[in-house]
């Protein structure tokens, strides 16, 4: 498919993410997948190359760009078929790190971006708890002012990078009398009080780490509260685009590589007399699902430069988020299918990618949740 959006630069990146996942990534996966961890040394290896940069001004060190830059990078990453080692870099990359890179202050940086941008320092972001998912608003987790700081209270579920990652950003509720009374806080993990209370078993992503982190009585330095007081739903809500926008890419990543799986199996495997790509009802079928892949991917990339242009993409991300968490479902489900016994065995890609892909209609918005934000903005 021909796109309109790349440059130069960014086909080279996106050339050198391919390559280097090939490389790196794929001979490797497995055993990572039997591990529940990426290693550190792959995560500074991708630092080190400036993957972890993109994003960062350069005044910091870093190349400076936008949305589409992200959406290159995460859609290059699904070429390995590993998720799970996908989601580990993005989470750290467009997750965690933009909160502290908008909401950072000079000292913040100074301190803790030049280990973050080479993959030393790994974050996670911790908003989600047992009773606050789609829901910010009802976060429970509390930071009372104590001294100079806050004391931290509270839990929260499924944390990406909880397990082995550094640094957290933790949303945390500062004013109890305001509903979105939240703020924003770094914490690392090494704090008294910070826990991992459970490392969580997954039915994909098997080779990333997620975790239930608890707070007891967790003191936090007055310098590492992140961006205003009070102010942290507004942040949330404002980096919830982004998120939306990698996970629209890794769908359209995997539905990509699961075609292209399909379609080297289809016309290798013999069955009645040729092999299953003759079959018209195989090619047809395979031949639809691009076309929804390729309407996934126009939309991704113009969602995209809306929000790199600073126009409310709102309504464009929701949809498109909504469209290609089911869209990569319905093509991996299929491609799954046109494999017979062989896509059931765990050695095939095929199995991993169909349980890694249920996740991408849940999490950063549930499609219900995304439905329901295009239907306030549109006229019905």
């Amino acid at each position: 498919m021909r796109n309109i959006y790349m440059t130069d630069e960014l086909e080279e990146i996106r050339h050198q993410v391919e390559t280097f996942v090939e490389r790196e990534v794929v001979p490797n996966g497995d055993q990572w997948e039997e591990d529940g961890l990426i290693p550190r040394e792959l995560l500074e290896k991708m630092g080190s190359l400036g993957m972890f940069s993109l994003r960062v001004p350069e005044a910091r060190g870093g190349l400076g760009m936008g949305e589409i830059a992200s959406v290159v990078f995460a859609e290059a990453l699904a070429t390995s078929t590993f998720a799970g080692f996908e989601i580990t870099a993005l989470v750290h990359t467009d997750l965690a790190m933009p909160h502290l890179l908008r909401s950072g202050t000079p000292e913040q940086h100074d301190r803790v971006l030049p280990a973050v941008m080479l993959g030393e320092t790994i974050m996670a972001l911790a908003i989600t708890e047992p009773d606050a998912g789609s829901d910010v608003a009802g976060i429970r987790t509390s930071a009372v002012k104590d001294g100079d700081g806050y004391r931290l209270n509270g839990s929260k579920l499924y944390i990406t990078n909880g397990v082995y990652g550094d640094l957290v950003v933790v949303a945390a509720r500062t004013d109890p009398s305001e509903r979105y009374g939240l703020s924003m806080f770094l914490v690392e993990s090494d704090r008294e009080g910070f826990a991992v209370s459970k490392k969580l078993d997954k039915h994909g992503w098997r080779s990333s780490d997620t975790a239930e982190l608890t707070f007891t009585d967790c003191w936090i330095p007055q310098e590492n509260l992140l961006g205003t007081e009070h102010r942290g739903f507004y942040e949330i809500m404002k980096n919830f685009q982004n998120e939306r926008l990698i996970l629209g890419a890794m769908a359209v990543g995997a539905a990509q590589k699961g075609i292209e799986l399909a379609l080297q199996w289809t016309q290798q495997r013999a069955a009645f007399g040729g092999t299953l790509y003759d079959k018209q009802t195989i090619r047809h079928r395979l031949a639809m699902h691009q076309a929804h892949v390729d309407a996934g991917r126009a939309a991704l990339y113009h969602a995209a430069w809306l929000a790199e242009n600073g126009v409310d993409a709102t309504k464009e991300v929701s949809a498109m988020k909504a469209f290609t968490g089911e869209m990569v479902n319905d093509v991996l489900y299929d491609c799954l299918q046109f494999h017979g016994g062989m896509g059931y065995m765990r050695e095939s890609p095929i199995e991993r990618m169909v349980r890694d892909a249920r996740i991408l209609s849940i999490g950063g918005g549930a499609t219900e949740v995304m439905l329901e934000e295009v239907a306030k903005r549109s006229m019905l």
